[in-house]
C-alpha cells in the first residue's frame, strides 16, 4: 500500500535526537552571554589587529638592520678631520670608536690618533671611503673620524647632594640662554677650577655638551656634572626654596662683584648671554644682580670669561 512502513524497501524517518528527552541544558547555555567583547587588536578580522600586526612585521624587518645616518644623528656625534680628531682624543673627550678610511696616507697626526686611541683602549675600525664619506655626510673628513656618545646629563637635584655630601656650601652655575658650545665648556672648566659642584643648562635655547664643549673644558667635563633642567625657572625657585640664593650676573647689577657679601652663603650664579643677558623671567627670580666693575663702558666679557671672573672673586672670599 502507499504510505505503508512495513513494505519492502520503504524507510522509516525518525527524527533527529531524543522527543522524549529534555533539552540537557543546550537551550539554557544557548541564552547564556558569551562574556564581554574583546579589544579591537585582539580580533583577527578587525583592522585594528591587521594594522598592529603590520607594525610587529616592520619592527622584526627593522631589528639587526645597520643604522642609518639618520638614527646616528639622534644618538651620537662625529667628529671628523685629522687635526679636530687629535684634539678631541688630547682633551679626553669620550669616544666611542676611530674610524679610519681605508687606503688614508699615514702622517704624524694619524699615528699620534691611532697611538692615543690604542693606549685608552678605544676601539680602532678601517672602513670604505665610501662609507666614511656616508658617515661624515660627505664632510672633509680626510680619512679620519671619531664617533662621541651623547652626553648624559645629571639631574638638577644631584648637584646639591654633591655640595651636602662632600659637607660644602653650595656653589651651583646656571646659564640663560648661553648658545655657544666653546663658552658651556669654558664655563665647565671655570666652574670646576673654582669649587662649584656643577652647572646647570635648560634643555633648549642653550648649548649643549658637544665635542666642542668638551674639548674647551679641557677634559673638566669629566670632573664636574653638568645638569639638565626642563625649566630654568621652576629649577631655579626649587633651588631658592631649598635654601639657596639666585644670584644674576649681569651688567647694570644692584652690586658690584668685590662688594658681595653674600659670596659664602649657598648660591646659584645665573649667567646670561653676552648680547641678550638675563632674560625676564629669570631676572625676576634672582635675588641680586651683581656686575663685573670694568674701566670702559664700550666694553664687555663674553659669558665664558665673565663666569670665570665671577667664580674666582667668590672662591677668594670663600678663602
Amino acid at each position: 500500500m502507499p504510505g505503508s512502513s512495513q513494505r519492502k524497501g520503504a524507510i522509516r524517518k525518525k527524527p533527529k535526537g531524543n522527543p522524549t528527552a529534555g533539552s540537557g541544558g543546550r537551550v539554557r547555555q544557548g541564552l547564556e552571554g558569551r562574556g564581554p567583547t574583546p579589544k579591537a587588536v585582539d580580533r583577527t578580522k578587525h583592522p585594528a589587529h591587521k594594522r598592529a600586526k603590520a607594525k610587529e612585521r616592520a619592527e622584526k624587518r627593522t631589528t639587526g638592520r645597520r643604522p642609518d645616518r639618520k638614527d646616528l644623528d639622534a644618538t651620537v656625534e662625529w667628529v671628523y678631520g685629522r687635526n679636530p680628531v687629535v684634539e678631541a682624543l688630547r682633551a679626553g673627550v669620550p669616544i666611542n670608536a676611530l674610524y679610519v678610511a681605508e687606503g688614508t696616507e699615514r702622517d704624524a697626526r694619524l699615528r699620534e690618533a691611532l697611538l692615543i686611541a690604542t693606549e685608552h683602549g678605544i676601539s680602532l675600525l678601517e672602513v670604505p671611503r665610501t662609507e666614511m664619506d656616508r658617515l661624515t655626510s660627505h664632510g672633509a673628513h680626510q680619512g679620519l673620524a671619531v664617533q662621541i656618545p651623547p652626553y648624559e646629563y645629571a639631574h638638577p637635584d644631584d648637584l646639591l647632594s654633591r655640595a651636602y655630601d662632600a659637607g660644602q656650601v653650595p656653589l651651583i652655575v646656571a646659564l640663560d640662554g648661553v648658545t655657544d658650545p666653546r663658552n658651556l665648556g669654558a664655563i665647565t672648566r671655570s666652574a670646576a677650577a673654582f669649587g662649584a659642584h656643577g652647572v646647570l643648562v635648560p634643555e633648549r635655547r642653550t648649548a649643549s655638551m658637544t665635542a666642542s664643549a668638551w674639548k674647551t673644558s679641557a677634559g673638566a667635563a669629566a670632573r664636574i656634572p653638568v645638569a639638565r633642567a626642563t625649566n630654568l625657572n621652576r629649577a631655579l625657585k626649587s633651588y631658592k626654596d631649598a635654601g639657596l640664593m639666585i644670584i644674576g650676573l649681569d651688567m647694570g647689577g644692584e652690586v658690584e662683584l668685590p662688594e658681595l657679601e653674600a659670596a659664602t652663603d649657598p648660591i646659584v650664579l645665573v649667567v646670561g648671554s653676552e648680547g641678550k643677558g638675563l632674560a625676564r623671567l629669570v631676572r625676576e627670580n634672582c635675588d641680586l644682580i651683581v656686575s663685573i666693575p670694568m674701566t670702559s663702558a664700550t666694553e664687555s666679557l663674553n659669558a665664558g670669561i665673565a663666569t670665570g671672573v665671577a667664580l674666582y672673586e667668590i672662591s677668594r672670599r670663600r678663602g
